[in-house]
């Protein structure tokens, strides 16, 4: 099979690309440089020429703070619906099954029950979340040959994430604050490259939750974990979302994504997400 993978620079993409390539599938990576989604011919132009069997979008704006400016505002909406509305379009003339990586900020972020795939209560509490809603309901709208995966809480070798920010932090900080009221579960972006290639070989589409096992937790309990094993003596001080101080977006306090859907279709299910963790760990010293 042959798959285009966008945001092959990203956290995922590049992942994905290892994942495809590992099972002996063609994986076309392609980031900015080579096709700018927000360009509509340039889209059409790449992805006719690939004639790929499938594609998994992971490209998209994913800085949540800057998304509120106004000034990245037309930009944000450019990236994450009007360049997935390019891709679906093209992916639905052509007959391409089409996997779109998605996130819990579709919903409101509210209550303590965990969010199901196929629930329809949207309510974005940002601009990103906003745009991302966007983009799935034009993957939605355009084709049925789709799959929309929601994420939360990722991380991965490539970009910065909520790891890697702690560990920076520890080296600067003998004590570290960090907010204990929002509640969801990490996802290595690995792990999550097994599941969606599990996926884009099938023809079971529709819309999935996908993190790793381990039960859900706190950013504090995530921190505390990253430190204990990596060996850190940083402590972490429980704080709620209103005493660490408001951010620009708005954050969601509950990020619970319930995964049941993924294992009864017969995917299987991720790793813990602490033995995750460790994995992690173990390969950002291989990068030091």
């Amino acid at each position: 099979m042959k798959v285009l993978v966008t945001g092959v620079k990203g956290q995922l993409g590049h992942d994905a690309v290892n994942e495809l390539e590992k099972r002996g599938h063609i994986a076309v990576g392609v980031d900015i440089d080579e096709m700018d989604i927000t360009d509509a011919d340039a889209v059409r132009r790449v992805i006719s020429a690939e004639k790929p069997d499938a594609v998994i979008h992971c490209a998209a704006w994913t800085a949540v703070d800057a998304a509120e400016d106004a000034e990245n505002i037309p930009k944000v909406r450019a990236v994450n619906i009007d360049g997935t509305r390019n891709i679906a379009g093209v992916c639905a003339e052509l007959d391409i099954k089409l996997m779109y990586i998605s996130t819990d900020y579709v919903f409101d972020g509210e209550g303590t029950e965990p969010w199901q795939p196929d629930c329809r209560d949207y309510a974005p509490l940002n601009v990103y979340g906003e745009t991302k809603l966007g983009g799935e309901l034009a993957v939605r709208d355009a084709l049925d040959k789709f799959f929309i995966v929601r994420i939360a809480w990722v991380f991965g070798l490539n970009g910065g994430n909520f790891i890697k920010t702690m560990l920076r932090l520890s080296d600067k900080y003998d004590e570290i604050r960090v907010v204990n009221d929002q509640i969801g579960t990490p996802t290595y972006t690995y792990d999550l490259a097994r599941l969606i290639v599990d996926m884009i070989e099938t023809d079971k589409y529709g819309y999935y939750h996908a993190t790793n096992e381990g039960g859900y937790i706190s950013w504090y309990d995530f921190a505390c974990e990253i430190f204990r094993q990596a060996g850190k003596k940083t402590r972490v001080i429980p704080v709620t979302t209103e005493e660490y101080g408001i951010s620009k977006a708005k954050r969601p306090f509950n990020s619970r994504l319930d995964k049941s859907k993924f294992v009864k279709m017969g995917f299987a299910p991720l790793p813990d997400w602490r033995d995750a963790l460790g994995r992690y760990l173990e390969e950002l010293k291989k990068g030091e």
